[in-house]
């Protein structure tokens, strides 16, 4: 009896176990009822009918990173090129997921290593280098439209690595070597140029301050002359007037005649002291007659035009 009973219990306890299922969050479990797909259980708990349901695959929903093997390309310029890359896909449709493909994740690596190949094929060498991101889309696309027949989701692709043959890349250093010695040769010329123009800038500058300053110290020197000039003639002019008044005065014809005898005198007396020789008028009532002719030339009223001649008798 105590036998039968331990039975019981060991098929309840195997019963319970096999109609209760606890499925994990991000997770869907498909089911199958004898061979023939049932359903697909939910995140949760749930129950099954013993040894009719069983859980036939387990599929997780979350976004899983698939790394693709690294593999050779030909390029348009039938150029060798390494490549290897990282897929992201998810699954979608868990029912596909089990019965579209017998190994999606294999049909998804194989296919995007073909899809790649394709796509660098169409391309020369350094524009695989420029376009990544027209090679990843391209290759996402095209995954993508095959994927949908598999229950998955191809998310993106990313190229991990690009790796050409050894002389290839010694011959891109060399053209990048040759390239960054062209920029220099270009800059330093560049900077010549600008210093010859900076050069020629200041000179030009230089020679037309210079000018300007020559041209401004001239006009003041004539400007110095012309005021010089006036000044003089001003001063001569008022003092010309000043002995026109001062022979108007009372005595004034005398002080002149005085004047004049002494320079006469002065005259005579410097020809002395030059000269051997001497010349002397012969009678001195001679020099009284030059002074009284300048005289009478200073007391002489100013005529002007042919009115004055009119006017004289």
């Amino acid at each position: 009896m105590d036998m039968f009973a331990l039975v019981v219990l060991v098929v309840a306890i195997i019963f319970v176990a096999r109609s209760l299922k606890v499925v994990p969050q991000q997770n869907a479990w498909v089911i199958e009822r004898l061979g023939k797909f049932h359903g697909t259980l939910s995140p949760g708990l749930n129950f099954l009918i013993p040894f009719v349901d069983r859980v036939a695959y387990r599929h997780s929903l979350k976004e899983i990173p698939l790394d693709v093997p690294s593999q050779v390309c030909i390029t348009r310029d039938n150029t060798q090129l390494k490549v290897d890359g990282i897929l992201y896909f998810q699954v979608t449709d868990p029912m596909r997921a089990s019965y579209g493909s017998s190994d999606y994740v294999s049909a998804i690596t194989q296919l995007s290593q073909t899809t790649l190949r394709s796509v660098i094929g169409k391309m020369e060498l350094d524009r695989t280098f420029e376009e990544r991101e027209i090679i990843n889309a391209s290759v996402v696309s095209s995954l993508d439209e095959a994927a949908l027949n598999w229950g998955v989701k191809v998310l993106r692709y990313e190229i991990k690595d690009q790796t050409p043959p050894n002389e290839i890349l010694h011959a891109m250093q060399q053209q990048i070597t040759a390239e960054r010695e062209k920029r220099a040769l270009i800059a330093a010329s560049e900077g010549r140029k600008q210093e010859q123009i900076n050069i020629a800038n200041g000179q030009r500058e230089s020679f037309i301050a210079r000018s300007e300053g020559e041209k401004q110290a001239e006009i003041n020197k004539a400007n110095g002359e012309a005021a010089a000039i006036t000044l003089v003639a001003d001063a001569t002019a008022d003092a010309i007037r000043k002995i026109a008044s001062a022979i108007q005065q009372p005595g004034g014809a005398q002080a002149v005649q005085l004047k004049v005898a002494e320079k006469a005198v002065d005259a005579y007396a410097q020809l002395a002291q030059k000269n051997n020789t001497m010349i002397v008028p012969g009678n001195m009532s001679e020099v009284a007659g030059l002074i009284g002719t300048a005289m009478a030339l200073m007391r002489k009223p100013p005529t002007s035009g042919a009115g004055a001649d009119q006017s004289s008798p």
